[in-house]
């Protein structure tokens, strides 16, 4: 087990954190605000058919079992904007659990699972006007528990899944515009213990 990363964002990150795929645009004010690049996403395949990997990932690498939760206010801009936690053990396995956005309609709360290279997506409506939510992931040996609350409400389970990586993963915030620039996420807090 590693050590216990309680990250707030207010100094110098936590030495053991590093970008995967650094945003231009990023600072700390009393948060970890990413300004996303375009066409940045984490998809493998699946339906759609291609493969992106270049999303903006800050992340620890951890052993063994953990909880990890944050944060996140967003302020999306273009359709599928999304921002919010990820594990990852390669570019072919992979969880990543966010809220994403739609112009129309209710946007996503959601988890995309990649096994063997391909993506899948489990998805709920979430309200398109609220714009913070705080998201948890449980490893619980090659099982992942996905939740998610709105501030200070009860957790609710969004997803259960198996991952097969083995005992090292990298573990950590991501955001992404798979579309233009410009998503401005705001995590509060990275807790991984």
């Amino acid at each position: 087990m590693s050590a216990v990363i309680d990250e707030r964002f207010r100094g110098p990150l936590d030495a053991r954190l590093s970008w995967m795929n650094e945003p231009a645009r990023w600072s700390l004010e009393d948060a970890l605000v990413i300004r996303t690049d375009a066409e940045t996403d984490f998809w493998q395949r699946t339906h759609y058919g291609f493969r992106a990997d270049n999303g903006h990932f800050l992340s620890a690498e951890w052993t063994g079992d953990f909880t990890m939760e944050t944060r996140v206010r967003f302020a999306p801009v273009h359709q599928y904007d999304q921002a919010g936690l990820m594990v990852r053990f390669s570019e072919d396995e992979w969880l990543k659990a966010s809220v994403e956005f739609e112009p129309e309609g209710p946007a996503r709360l959601g988890a995309v699972v990649t096994r063997g290279g391909y993506s899948d997506w489990s998805t709920q409506d979430f309200p398109r006007e609220q714009r913070e939510i705080e998201l948890r992931v449980r490893r619980e040996h090659a099982t992942f528990i996905v939740e998610w609350r709105s501030v200070w409400a009860e957790w609710t389970q969004l997803r259960v899944a198996p991952l097969q990586g083995g005992a090292v993963a990298r573990v950590g915030v991501y955001a992404c515009s798979p579309k233009g620039e410009g998503l401005e996420a705001r995590f509060e807090n990275l807790r991984i213990a």
